[in-house]
């Protein structure tokens, strides 16, 4: 009789913690006042090379602004960016995630509140944000994490 090895099914980690995707992709967050003009914070976006910054008012989030925002509430209204104020057009109350939550919970609220950047809060503290593309390179990672460890279960060298 043949003695066949275990196999452990690999499995696309959507159950890890948000805290553990900021690790790698790190924490780093922008942010700008309410009373900052709304093309200081395209400006920003741009420079930074991201979608979205938090507003912060003394320290604490008060709403955020995404190039979304810029489109549909400054260009297609007609709105002057040099103008108009942050607070004018920014999203608030926003939708946050904490670093306990999961990803697969992120993808649903984004999923299904139609938004591209989540603040990650602890308490009252913005320490990170997630952004869709994130997760788009979350999964393509766990896919080929999952794909490696199948090649090598098939090559004979999976531990088990």
């Amino acid at each position: 009789m043949q003695a066949t090895r275990a196999f452990t099914e690999p499995q696309i980690h959507f159950d890890e913690a948000v805290k553990t995707l900021l690790r790698k992709k790190g924490n780093a967050v922008w942010s700008i006042s309410p009373d900052a003009t709304v093309y200081q914070a395209v400006e920003k976006m741009s420079e930074k090379q991201i979608g979205a910054l938090v507003v912060l008012s003394a320290g604490k989030l008060a709403g955020i602004i995404s190039e979304r925002d810029y489109a549909r509430k400054v260009i297609v209204k007609g709105k002057h960016s040099q103008e108009t104020r942050v607070r004018e057009i920014m999203t608030s109350p926003v939708l946050y995630v904490t670093p306990e939550q999961t990803i697969d919970a992120c993808m649903h609220l984004m999923s299904s509140r139609r938004v591209r950047h989540l603040p990650v809060l602890e308490g009252d503290n913005v320490v990170g944000m997630i952004s869709i593309g994130d997760l788009v390179s979350w999964i393509i990672t766990s896919h080929e994490q999952t794909i490696q460890q199948l090649q090598s279960y098939i090559m004979g060298a999976y531990p088990g």
